[in-house]
C-alpha cells in the first residue's frame, strides 16, 4: 500500500510539475511575443520618425517653392508693366525724333550757312541762329534720351525673360518635389498601417502615453533651465484673452478631458487642413524644434517669465531654435506627425512649467 501510495504520489508530482512547465513555456512565450511585439513596434516607431522627416524636408521645400513662385510672378508682372511703358515711350520718342527730323529737312540744312554769311539784317539773323541752336539742343537731348530708353528697355526685357525662365524652373521643381511628397505620404500610410496591426492593451496604451507626456516635461524642464532672461519678453500675464489661436479650426480634444485612463489632455488638439500655416500666438524665442516621440514634429516657443507655448503634429518647422519671432508670423505647417490619425494642432500654454488652459488666453 505504502509502495503504491508513493507511486501516484510520484506520478501527481510529476503531472504537475509538467503543469509548471507548461505555464513557465507560455510565460516564457508570452514575454518573448510581447519583447518582440514591443520590438517590431520600436522599429516601426523609428520608422515613422524618419517617414515624418522625410515628408518635413520636402514641404518645407515645398513651401518655400510657393512663396518663391509668388514673388518671382510679382517680379514678372512688375517687370512686363515696365516693359510695356518703356516700349510706349520709345514709341513716343521715335515720333517726335522723326517730326524734328522731317522739320530739319523741310528748312533745309544749306539755310544755315547762308544766314552766316548774309551781313543783312544782322538782328534777325541772331534771332534765327538762335532758333536753330534750340532746335538741335532738342534734337541732341531727344537722341541722348532715346539711347537710353533703349538701354533700359533691353535691359528691363533681359530681366523679365531671365525672370520668366526661374518661374518655370521653379514649376519644374515643383512637380519634382510633389512626386517626392506622395512618395514619403505612402510610405508613411503603410508604416502606420503595421503599427495600427501591432495593437496595444489598454494598461499598454496609458503607459505608453505616460512615457510620451513624461518625455516631454523632462524635456521642458531641460528647456527651461536653459533659458536667459530677455528684457523685452514679457510672458502672457497681461494677455488673458487678448492672444489669438494659432490656428482656426474645430477643438477634438478640450484641456482637462479624459485621454487615457487617468491621464487628461494638457492643451487642446485642434482640427485643420494639412499644409495650413501656424502662427505664434505671441513674440518669443523658439526654444526647441525638432521631432518628439508621441508629438512629431515640435516647437517650441519661450514667451518670458516662464510663459511657453508649444505646437505639435506638424508637418514641417519653418523655424529653427534660437530664431525670435513676432506676433502671428508663421512657424509651422499643419501635419499629421507622431502618428495623428487625422490632420491638426496640438496647443499647449505652460507657465513655470504648469500647463493652463489655452481658451482663458486665447479668444
Amino acid at each position: 500500500m505504502q509502495a503504491e501510495q508513493s507511486s501516484r504520489n510520484e506520478s501527481a508530482q510529476k503531472k504537475n510539475r509538467a503543469k509548471l512547465s507548461d505555464v513557465q513555456n507560455a510565460i516564457a512565450k508570452q514575454e518573448s511575443n510581447i519583447f518582440d511585439t514591443n520590438k517590431q513596434r520600436s522599429s516601426l516607431e523609428q520608422q515613422l520618425k524618419n517617414d515624418d522627416l522625410a515628408i518635413a524636408t520636402v514641404a518645407k521645400a515645398l513651401n518655400k517653392i510657393e512663396t518663391d513662385l509668388v514673388s518671382t510672378q510679382e517680379k514678372v508682372s512688375a517687370l512686363a508693366i515696365k516693359k510695356k511703358q518703356l516700349t510706349v515711350a520709345k514709341k513716343r520718342q521715335e515720333r517726335l525724333l522723326s517730326q524734328q527730323l522731317r522739320a530739319a529737312y523741310t528748312t533745309g540744312q544749306h539755310d544755315y550757312l547762308k544766314l552766316l554769311l548774309n551781313q543783312e539784317q544782322s538782328e534777325k539773323i541772331q534771332r534765327t541762329i538762335s532758333y536753330y541752336q534750340y532746335l538741335n539742343q532738342a534734337r541732341t537731348k531727344e537722341i541722348d534720351s532715346f539711347q537710353a530708353t533703349i538701354a533700359q528697355l533691353l535691359e528691363v526685357s533681359t530681366e523679365h525673360q531671365t525672370q520668366i525662365d526661374h518661374l518655370q524652373t521653379l514649376k519644374d521643381e515643383q512637380l519634382q518635389q510633389d512626386v517626392k511628397f506622395r512618395q514619403s505620404k505612402a510610405l508613411r500610410s503603410q508604416t502606420l498601417k503595421k503599427l495600427g496591426r501591432k495593437l496595444l492593451s489598454s494598461q499598454q496604451q496609458l503607459d505608453k502615453l505616460k512615457a510620451e507626456e513624461n518625455n516631454l516635461n523632462q524635456a521642458l524642464t531641460k528647456l527651461a533651465a536653459l533659458i536667459q532672461a530677455e528684457i523685452d519678453l514679457s510672458g502672457l500675464s497681461k494677455l488673458k484673452r487678448k492672444l489669438s489661436w494659432p490656428v482656426k479650426g474645430r477643438i477634438l480634444h478640450r484641456f482637462g478631458t479624459r485621454k487615457q485612463g487617468y491621464l487628461k489632455w494638457k492643451g487642446v488638439l485642434i482640427s485643420a487642413p494639412i499644409s495650413r500655416q501656424v502662427q505664434t500666438i505671441h513674440n518669443g524665442k523658439v526654444l526647441f524644434s525638432d521631432w518628439l516621440k508621441g508629438y512629431g514634429l515640435l516647437t517650441v516657443i519661450d514667451h518670458g517669465n516662464g510663459y511657453m507655448s508649444l505646437y505639435a503634429h506638424n508637418q514641417t518647422l519653418l523655424k529653427s531654435v534660437g530664431d525670435r519671432v513676432e506676433t502671428g508670423e508663421p512657424i509651422a505647417l499643419i501635419g499629421q506627425s507622431g502618428g495623428l490619425e487625422q490632420s491638426g494642432l496640438y496647443f499647449e500654454i505652460r507657465h513655470q512649467g504648469k500647463a493652463l488652459n489655452p481658451k482663458l488666453w486665447c479668444r
